[in-house]
């Protein structure tokens, strides 16, 4: 009997003997292929960040840009099929000749598809400029913006950014490759940012930055005899359990981030206890939720955001085993709450940092601070900023894992 399945194994072995040269064929035509993608959208953002640093070019692409309302219905129907003459049609047809020359000259066939993917976008450009069909072109459909700017692909939030909130940014058009490369996946010029823990030395550091990017800051604080007169910043106190009194303020807030907390280190008294939850977690919480009722209006999914510092403690020691257990039921809601897509929520994974929680921290709050904006103008969700490695693997498999399984176990409102 073994003899027999020893031969029929062999007998099937065989017949389905592999063919190499096909498998490395077809290995390299993906790979190029893959690469000719990635180079189309490179070449394709690149363009469209030149057109607003190059002023020959601006004159055409202000085209553009003039032919849109806020609410991406159209102003002229003249000044958008000058738009798209003059920037769809010339940018993907600049785009097209350059990838079929690319094309001609590295004989590769996997590089033809780029060719065909370069083709789509003069196609509807076309389209749009001949019959006049708009909704060819997605990104710019008329009415509310109902869903949170995307983080994988360009959607119509993603975009109106770039027409609405600041034109020097936001200038990737399918995937946000470019933005996250220069940096323009998020601006801050402008907007309005309020942060709790504002007397703390990563509030200061964060209000410092900020204002550096020219953001108009309102500093939420406790404790506002603690805080250094910063120029830009406007100081607004509050109290622990009255976060509804801070409604009003909110209503005016582009960002909000919450960056309070306590560390009772050793102790694990019932006061203790619940004097960690409130402040770590459900002050927090209140604010969170308080927040999202201000995200009204058509464009507000676009602009609102709540960033959370719920430090590395969510998958790492903090040797303070009750900052550890608040911070983390911190970030398990701060997840379920993300499912409801109300708007942008950034997570701040925080290493130790010298602060009047942590005197013995390794790294500065200004180094910190610095590096939680630099990962912000790339559109990172998660912003991880420590020097203990296994956080970088640990904290994507914790959060993936806990994104599906509350994605898959839980319901909103909406759809009870």
């Amino acid at each position: 009997m073994i003899k027999i399945l020893a031969e029929s194994w062999i007998d099937i072995g065989e017949r389905l003997q592999i063919n190499w040269v096909l498998v490395n064929t077809c290995l390299q035509f993906a790979t190029w292929g893959v690469f000719s993608l990635l180079l189309a959208e490179i070449l394709r953002d690149s363009y469209h960040a030149l057109c607003h640093q190059v002023n020959w070019l601006a004159k055409w692409h202000n085209k553009h840009h003039m032919a849109y309302r806020r609410d991406l219905s159209i102003a002229s129907p003249k000044l958008y099929q000058e738009s798209q003459l003059y920037h769809d049609i010339l940018e993907s047809s600049l785009l097209l000749v350059i990838l079929t020359l690319i094309a001609l000259i590295i004989p590769q066939m996997g590089l033809w598809l780029g060719v065909a993917y370069a083709s789509t976008f003069l196609y509807g450009a076309s389209i749009r400029y001949f019959q006049g069909k708009i909704d060819t072109d997605l990104n710019h459909l008329p009415g509310p913006l109902e869903i949170i700017p995307s983080i994988w692909w360009v959607n119509r939030s993603y975009h109106w950014r770039h027409h609405f909130d600041d034109v020097n940014a936001y200038y990737s058009g399918v995937f946000p490759l470019v933005d996250k490369i220069l940096g323009t996946g998020l601006s801050l010029k402008g907007k309005t940012v309020a942060l709790t823990g504002a007397s703390g030395s990563l509030g200061q550091s964060l209000a410092a930055e900020l204002v550096k990017n020219n953001a108009k800051v309102v500093a939420l604080t406790t404790n506002p005899e603690k805080l250094v007169e910063q120029t830009g910043v406007k100081v607004v106190p509050w109290e622990l359990g009255n976060e509804v009194n801070l409604r009003e303020s909110l209503e005016k807030v582009d960002i909000l981030i919450i960056n309070h907390g306590v560390n009772v280190y050793t102790s694990r008294t019932p006061q203790a206890i619940n004097f960690s939850y409130e402040v770590n977690t459900f002050s927090a919480l209140r604010l969170i939720d308080i927040f999202l009722t201000t995200v009204t209006g058509p464009q507000a999914k676009a602009t609102k955001e709540i960033w959370v510092n719920t430090s590395e403690a969510e998958v790492s020691p903090a040797l303070s085993p009750l900052y550890e257990l608040s911070k983390r039921a911190l970030g398990d809601i701060v997840t379920l709450k993300r499912l409801d897509g109300d708007c942008v929520i950034r997570k701040l994974i925080l290493g130790p940092f010298k602060s009047q929680l942590n005197p013995y921290g390794i790294m500065s709050a200004q180094q910190v601070a610095r590096v939680i904006l630099f990962l912000a103008h790339r559109d990172f969700r998660n912003i991880i900023v420590t020097i203990n490695p296994l956080t970088y693997l640990l904290f994507p498999l914790k959060e993936t894992s806990t994104w599906l399984y509350y994605r898959v176990f839980s319901r909103t409102a909406k759809s009870e």
